[in-house]
């Protein structure tokens, strides 16, 4: 997507189109006017349009160089050596070192790859989606019966050991281990005790179907055990969209008999104080912690569009000391947009997601509005995530209408777009521009490499009130057109 990228950026270049050749992705091309050769999911594709020869010439000089500094480093990581070309090789390679194997390859390749790796005796984080359940069942129930976990599969974040897997924060060190059914959910969590001043021990991803009643908790149980046998654990979260209850039950069960006490963050589960959600599990661990309950940072919009301040939202400092120019304070309730007052109908609310578990946080804790998940298997399938391509996400949030209300997640960290905001902040712009609020959950740590101040900054310039908490950010955009609770 990267070559892509730099390709299409170069004069001359109408379009560039560097992927593997999926299903999707020669569908695309093909609609894209270019003629192709018969190709297979294996293969790489590259489709180039330029004005005229030497643009076009300059272009695939830029794609080649590009792809033989990617083989370089693939060649310099394995000392120039062919690299083995199964896991149980590798796992010889490595004599007896290895423990933990990362299998992210096309959803129908995925099952072999990673029953290799378990029956080689290795835990595996299984990144692919688009694997049939039937083989997730397989899979976990022959890792239980070799001593192993199964992290997936689309199972996006785990942190190991300090050593992040997937989309993975910067994180501090710390006493908490975080079981996920989720990774957004996880990084929501993780992020928010990260800006408390409380770091994790271990981020455990299950996959999203692991508390589903086909699958059982299978991967959530082992890894329950593996992190209250872990010395540097001294609580631990479980993370998941609402469960099977059957499935619930058995992990509290399993839970309550554990040394190390569990705290839940099942978004949309009734509690004493209302509907769960993951800003209010963090605090929950907090407490438990003894650890001061912050208030979660907020930025107001700053952009020339931006509405005038009402009703302050919470608000707190801001991390790393600025965004560039824009600081936290009162975040505007505004009113009725002049587009949406013109056509005399009420104000609509469009969840424009990349995050499962946030998308459906956001659903439950609005209570009002359209939600989607572009990173649901259907969107994914031949096309990168939108936590790195935000293409769909663009055009969705083009095609708002004028007036509307927009509530987006943008979600940092290693393997995240390397500048979200700078893809996203010209159409936030534009859609301020045109009547449209927008507000941002933006989850990230201090750490991220992609700066959580810079990125705040740049999207208030853009216009969007922007927050650290999903579910402050979802109450916020509801308020914006009467639904809030």
């Amino acid at each position: 997507m990267r070559v892509s990228r730099a390709a299409a950026a170069l004069p001359g270049v109408e379009v560039a189109v560097v992927a593997m050749a999926t299903g999707l992705n020669l569908d695309i091309a093909a609609e894209l006017g270019f003629e192709l050769p018969a190709a297979g999911p294996t293969d790489l594709l590259v489709a180039l349009r330029a004005a005229d020869g030497d643009a076009a010439e300059r272009a695939a000089a830029e794609v080649d160089g590009l792809l033989a500094a990617l083989a370089a480093r693939a060649g310099g990581a394995t000392g120039g050596e062919e690299p083995p070309r199964t896991v149980r090789a590798a796992v010889r390679a490595a004599s007896g070192a290895a423990t933990l194997a990362l299998v992210s390859v096309p959803g129908p390749y995925a099952f072999a790859e990673a029953m290799d790796a378990v029956e080689a005796g290795l835990s595996v984080m299984v990144f692919s989606d688009n694997v049939p359940v039937e083989q997730e069942v397989l899979l976990k129930r022959r890792a239980a019966e070799r001593g192993v976990l199964v992290m997936g599969p689309d199972c996006g974040t785990a942190v190991v050991g300090g050593t992040g897997l997937g989309f993975a924060n910067v994180l501090r060190p710390g006493p908490v281990g975080i079981v996920a059914a989720s990774g957004t959910g996880a990084q929501q969590v993780a992020c928010l005790l990260d800006l408390a001043g409380v770091g994790v021990s271990h981020v455990l991803g299950v996959g999203g179907r692991d508390l589903s009643a086909r699958v059982g908790g299978l991967s959530t149980l082992r890894a329950l055990e593996s992190l209250d046998a872990d010395p540097a654990t001294e609580l631990i979260v479980l993370v998941s969209k609402p469960p099977d209850a059957e499935v619930a039950e058995a992990v509290r069960q399993a839970a309550g008999g554990l040394a190390t006490p569990v705290v839940t963050a099942f978004p949309g589960r009734a509690s004493s104080h209302g509907p769960d959600d993951l800003t209010s599990a963090a605090e929950d661990v907090l407490r438990a912690l003894g650890v001061k309950v912050p208030e979660w940072p907020s930025w107001p919009a700053a952009g020339p569009h931006a509405p005038a301040a009402g009703d302050a939202a919470r608000s707190g400092p801001v991390p790393d000391g600025g965004a560039n120019g824009a600081s936290a304070g009162a975040v505007s309730d505004g009113g009725m947009a002049d587009g949406a007052a013109a056509t005399g109908r009420a104000r609509v609310l469009h969840g424009i997601y990349s995050g499962g578990t946030l998308c459906t946080e956001a659903a439950l804790v609005a209570g009002t509005g359209g939600f989607t998940d572009y990173g649901d298997d259907a969107y994914t399938r031949g096309r990168a995530h939108p936590m790195i391509d935000p293409a769909l996400r663009l055009e969705a949030l083009a095609a708002v209408p004028p007036g509307d209300a927009v509530l987006l997640d943008v979600v940092l960290g290693h393997g995240a777009d390397p500048d979200p905001a700078g893809r996203l902040a010209p159409a936030v712009a534009a859609a301020v521009a045109r009547g449209v609020s927008v507000t941002v959950a933006l989850v990230g740590s201090g750490g991220d490499p992609q700066g959580l101040a810079a990125q705040a900054g740049a999207l208030c310039a853009a216009g969007a009130d922007v927050f650290a908490s999903n579910a402050l950010a979802a109450r916020h955009a509801a308020r914006l057109t009467g639904g809030a609770r």
